[in-house]
């Protein structure tokens, strides 16, 4: 990002036939970081764990919580010339454990990739001190069991990355805090140092890594560092959004929603995050400009970086629905076990009462009452335990349509009820389908 004419030129110091492997291809800096190595003329594999379908042609298995030995990779690394590994996990579920994640899978990929000639090996790591948390820990555990191989291999721990084109965990809530409504919120009093670094600026270091030579450990950071306070006041400007005055929340506040958040397996920040943050998450002295020197780019401050892209509409709505978004479903659900109770506890007589001198009358309605009372109750526990919520939605988006469509051909006083009645559906209907639209996270 030094200059946008360069930066949107193609690059030619990898010669195109080269095939670089990201592994976490799925995730959010990968991305970026593989726009950047096509611009540099790399043909790019997408390594992926998800491989419940055919592998696309572009697409490789790396399934780093399974592929735990050399010989798991030889078929993945066939025909590769660097790898690029941008995997990683902020909370442990199942197989998927920072030992497994951050250490293990990645130490027998490394090792086959001395093992099968692959010359170059870059790795995504984070900045940070292995006392905040395993997540930092482990990380740096494979960082020095990388360099230790005879392998040409350099590692990247980057400060907080953001990107203006989107956002993704804790860089969302750090976004639509900046963007409440009214003044912006901030945890504890915002003191706390940052270096952060754009997405783009990370993506090119390590496309021009993937072609050098430079070995160890690099850290990232914007040119000087800001403090929290700084860096939530540049976002309120860029996404155009008035007011400077500001809402702290205790510490102590904080570390108890954390703390429960990390108990439930839920939330965007976690004890780890929450530790880096307090303590500061800044580079050495002199870090920013070796980066410069070794890799003739280094990432720019974070108000010039925001400078080049300039916020539209759409930024405002990510940021100031990020807290509303998760409080759709939950109303949603609410309003589906209702009904179901409602279908299961209205009196039968009330029902034929409700019903009589209209077709639904010969339809047994208090049967079927009960029944969709049932099929109401089994669809609000699917969309509240997380199964397919898209289809859960759909499936709610389609009985709300048909019981408008009958009840309001059969029973046409329903529209004039005067607490709402049918009439309450004609907001329902576009409401499960922003939900709808929302539950797609990634």
């Amino acid at each position: 990002m030094d200059d946008p004419a360069c930066a949107s030129a193609p690059r030619t110091d990898a010669a195109p036939t080269k095939t670089a492997l990201v592994v976490g291809a799925n995730g959010f800096l990968a991305g970026y970081l593989i726009a950047a190595l096509r611009r540099h003329g790399w043909r790019v594999l997408r390594g992926i764990r998800d491989t419940h379908r055919p592998l696309r042609a572009d697409e490789r298995r790396a399934d780093l919580a399974r592929m735990t030995s050399p010989q798991d990779w030889r078929d993945t690394l066939r025909g590769v010339d660097a790898v690029i590994n941008a995997a990683g996990i902020l909370r442990e579920t199942g197989a998927q454990t920072f030992q497994a994640i951050h250490v293990d899978g990645p130490l027998a990929l490394a090792r086959a990739c001395v093992d099968g000639g692959v010359p170059r090996f870059v790795q995504l790591s984070a900045l940070g001190e292995p006392a905040d948390g395993e997540f930092i820990a482990s990380k740096h555990r494979f960082d020095e069991a990388l360099l230790q191989l005879p392998l040409s291999a350099v590692a990247l721990r980057p400060s907080v990355v953001y990107a203006a084109s989107g956002s993704y965990g804790g860089t969302s809530l750090l976004r639509a805090l900046a963007a409440f409504p009214g003044r912006h919120l901030l945890p504890g009093d915002g003191r706390w140092p940052l270096q952060p670094v754009a997405a783009e600026d990370l993506g090119e270091i390590a496309a021009r890594a993937a072609g050098g030579a430079q070995r160890g450990v690099y850290e990232i950071g914007a040119p000087q560092p800001l403090s929290l306070r700084e860096y939530q006041a540049t976002w309120r400007r860029w996404l155009r959004i008035d007011g400077d005055a500001t809402v702290a929340f205790p510490e102590s506040l904080v570390s108890l929603q954390v703390a429960i958040g990390e108990r439930l397996g839920r939330g965007p920040v976690g004890e780890t995050m929450w530790r880096m943050l307090r303590r500061g998450n800044v580079t050495r002295p002199g870090a920013h400009a070796r980066v410069r020197a070794d890799f003739d780019h280094a990432p720019v401050a974070l108000d010039e970086a925001l400078a080049a892209t300039p916020s539209q509409v759409q930024d405002r709505w990510q940021a100031q629905l990020y807290f509303l978004a998760p409080s759709l479903p939950v109303a949603i659900v609410a309003l589906w076990l209702i009904s179901a109770a409602a279908g299961w506890l209205t009196p039968a007589a009330t029902i034929e009462a409700m019903v009589a001198g209209s077709p639904l009358a010969h339809w047994q309605p208090v049967a079927l009452a009960r029944v969709t009372a049932g099929l109401d109750a089994a669809l609000a526990l699917g969309l509240l335990f997380g199964w397919r919520p898209r289809l859960m939605l759909g499936l709610m988006g389609f009985s709300v349509l048909a019981y408008t469509l009958a009840f309001g051909a059969l029973l046409p006083g329903q529209w004039l009820d005067p607490l709402g009645g049918l009439a309450k559906n004609l907001v329902l209907l576009p409401a499960l389908a922003v939900a709808w639209v929302l539950a797609e996270r990634r």
